[in-house]
């Protein structure tokens, strides 16, 4: 049974959600990815909200741009973790959806990553649900550790070769 929900209201979001999706493959976690909007379409929306406990998910991941009331919408209706990827926009940057996201009411709480912030997302669901999941935890651990070694090795490379070498072959 899936654990983790990940919900867009567009799939111009696709690529930014993939990388949740990608951190929760790559640790093995289950989800189940879907796209509707809470605007265009509330009656599936709710419907879909309101069904996620049901379905096992511990964590919902969603995603939104511009007035990016997604996030909320699922904080407001399923009574577990909630986080929102607030999307970049062509009008505002993306701050007007971190805005609508970071700042909800008192009792409705989303925890908001980056503009953006799609693998953060998948890594923060990881950890709520590491919690409770010591086998989880461990693998969490392991991903840490690779991300320090990867810069460990980077900068032995910087050191060997000097920079300019080094911005040449990254190019």
């Amino acid at each position: 049974m899936a654990k983790v929900g990940i919900v867009m209201g567009s799939d111009s979001d696709m690529p930014v959600m993939a990388k949740a999706a990608e951190i929760l493959d790559q640790l093995g976690i289950d989800y189940e990815m879907t796209i509707i909007s809470a605007h265009r379409e509330p009656d599936i929306f709710f419907n879909w909200a309101k069904a996620a406990e049901g379905k096992g998910f511990k964590v919902i991941i969603a995603g939104a741009g511009k007035a990016a009331h997604l996030p909320g919408m699922c904080a407001a209706i399923f009574p577990m973790p909630v986080i929102g990827i607030p999307m970049k926009t062509s009008d505002l940057g993306g701050v007007d959806s971190l805005y609508s996201i970071v700042q909800m009411p008192s009792g409705i709480p989303v925890a908001t990553v980056a503009i953006n912030g799609g693998a953060n997302a998948g890594i923060l669901a990881a950890k709520i649900l590491a919690a409770s999941d010591d086998g989880l935890l461990s693998k969490l651990k392991g991903y840490s550790e690779s991300l320090k070694n990867d810069v460990v090795k980077k900068a032995e490379k910087l050191e060997h070769l000097g920079y300019r070498e080094y911005m040449a072959q990254m190019k």
